[in-house]
């Protein structure tokens, strides 16, 4: 019993030279000060932020990528079939020649095609081949702004038509990322 009050003593002492003056504690505090949990919070937030706003300029640009995608395929396919169809056609109907106009209207040697026509509707490019009803050639998520066909053609020459087509992506929001628009240029003449 002596030896135990002696260790309490030497404990108590050493202690109170510095040491914790509870039993159970190892010397040292453990735990966060108040400044050091404002620190690491300040310091996760700020990772957080940084986070959201990367995965947000990430999505953003993914939609703006989608739009402009969206117009150049649409508007490369678009006259692909415009000047291929102006390439095999026999003759030019309208407009004349000299003229410019929003509508191409082509004779075709196909009698059932003949004539073919294109135009727009709705801010949707069209083609409508003989009797049958006009069928869309752009879809609904991009707008056709405006199209001009002119007929340079001239006396003693094969027609040719110049196209100019402007598309816009069909944007639902004033959002920047989803607009976008580009003019095409073409020109085609028959064989």
């Amino acid at each position: 019993m002596k030896i135990l009050v002696q260790k309490i003593k030497l404990k108590l002492l050493s202690d109170s030279e510095g040491g914790s003056s509870l039993p159970f504690s190892k010397g040292k505090d453990e735990g966060f000060t108040l400044v050091e949990l404002i620190l690491y919070l300040a310091i996760a937030s700020l990772i957080v932020v940084f986070a959201s706003v990367f995965i947000h300029n990430l999505l953003e640009s993914k939609v703006k990528n989608q739009a402009i995608l969206e117009v150049e395929e649409q508007g490369v396919q678009t006259l692909n079939l415009i000047t291929q169809t102006i390439r095999n056609a026999e003759d030019i109907n309208s407009p004349a020649k000299g003229d410019s106009s929003s509508e191409l209207s082509l004779a075709v040697s196909d009698a059932s095609k003949s004539p073919t026509v294109f135009d727009v509707s709705q801010e949707t490019l069209r083609i409508k081949e003989g009797d049958s009803s006009a069928t869309a050639l752009t879809s609904n998520r991009v707008w056709v702004d405006e199209i001009h066909f002119r007929n340079l053609s001239r006396d003693g020459t094969p027609g040719i038509v110049r196209i100019e087509l402007t598309l816009s992506y069909a944007s639902e929001g004033q959002t920047q990322a989803y607009q976008y628009s580009k003019t095409f240029y073409a020109s085609a003449a028959l064989r």
